[in-house]
């Protein structure tokens, strides 16, 4: 791709359609996919990942104010907002047009006042602690919920919600059963209350395709990492690519080389002293680094493509550059395309192999990436 730009992030509209199509198909004809772009969508690019995918999901799901004004400048699209929203903000929300989560009585009755202020009959999808432990009412909490809701004349609850904790662990379905039987228990709670045509969700990309794909089981299914391309699980990723069904990522991170010169055998490189050339060795100096969140776990451990050819880290991963060893690579000159995460040639580095070296998982490895970073759609 041609551009003047030194660092930057690309993002591929063609992969990003490929795997809604290809998860679109995994599930039954009428579900409606919520596209979660929390977290700067997942580090992709907030604004640019809207664009891509406005086209192609239902709804869209985020946790803060602070997104949902981002969001609202380039689309119009129902909007979940999951996190909390502190009172203070609540006309603001609504007035921008959202779907609250509400997940306590207090919450719920802040909601209720606010509307009732603005004149507006505010939806929300109540938030169940299906033995999650985290956010939601408890289903010994449900028929307080039930009575008080009634009494809130500026809230509407259209929707209800829970979260799975482990169900990408295909070897264990024990808690996730539990989950699924505690969550069906609070929904028929909520029939019996008279909510008979309430909308339902609890999984994610790793709850379709462990629980409900080909089914019908709820109408809602919140779309995060595999619309990125990238599997909740490599046992996951293992047993799909039996089947030939593949996602492909949307990300790639490409910077340029600094510099390129020659160390001659027994010089320390970088802060630290933590590495030192064992032999003539062609130093490639990389202008990234921690602040735009290549991470500094990947000191003396990471890779890059340079030359369709992987070039390990040597030192430590300094704020803003990092130094690689690139004498693999016969011919690199200043100006020569970097990719972090993406393919080159023949080569690929993938988010989770950057997760697995840096010790974490690929929802922060490219969650981390500096939003100042530009985002070119591709």
């Amino acid at each position: 791709m041609d551009t003047k730009l030194l660092s930057y992030i690309t993002l591929s509209k063609e992969n990003f359609a490929h795997n809604i199509q290809t998860l679109r198909a995994l599930g039954h004809s009428e579900m409606q996919i919520a596209f979660a772009v929390k977290g700067n969508a997942y580090g992709h690019g907030l604004a640019e990942m809207v664009k891509i995918s406005d086209p192609l999901v239902d709804y869209f799901l985020i946790t803060n104010i602070d997104d949902l004004r981002i969001l609202r400048r380039e689309s119009t699209k129902p909007t979940f907002v999951f996190g909390y929203i502190p009172p203070y903000l609540l006309d603001e929300a609504m007035n921008l047009g959202c779907i609250l989560g509400v997940f306590s009585l207090e919450q719920m009755d802040e909601i209720n006042t606010h509307a009732l202020a603005l004149g507006k009959v505010q939806e929300v999808h109540s938030a169940c602690d299906a033995n999650l432990g985290r956010e939601g009412f408890l289903e010994t909490d449900m028929a307080q919920v039930f009575s008080r809701v009634k009494e809130c004349k500026g809230i509407q609850v259209t929707g209800m919600y829970a979260h799975f904790a482990n169900i990408e662990d295909t070897n264990d379905f024990s808690h996730a059963q539990k989950q699924i039987d505690t969550y069906a228990r609070m929904q028929a709670m909520t029939r019996e209350a008279g909510y008979e045509k309430i909308m339902t969700h609890i999984s994610a990309t790793s709850g379709l395709l462990t629980y409900e794909k080909d089914t019908g089981i709820h109408p809602i299914i919140r779309i995060g990492i595999g619309g990125y391309g990238l599997w909740p699980s490599e046992t996951l990723e293992r047993q799909y690519k039996k089947r030939d069904i593949l996602l492909r990522p949307v990300l790639s991170w490409k910077t340029h080389v600094a510099q390129v010169k020659i160390l001659p055998i027994g010089v320390t490189v970088g802060y630290g002293l933590t590495y030192k050339t064992q032999r003539e060795t062609k130093m490639v100096l990389v202008p990234q680094g921690y602040a735009d969140g290549f991470p500094r776990s990947l000191s003396n451990t990471g890779m890059v493509l340079i030359g369709g050819r992987r070039c390990p880290v040597i030192g430590r991963v300094s704020m803003n550059m990092f130094v690689v060893d690139a004498t693999n690579v016969e011919d690199v000159h200043e100006g020569d395309e970097v990719i972090l995460i993406g393919e080159q040639g023949d080569k690929s580095i993938s988010a989770n192999e950057v997760a697995e070296r840096s010790g974490t998982i690929s929802y922060e490895a490219t969650t981390r990436i500096n939003p100042l970073l530009p985002r070119v759609i591709c």
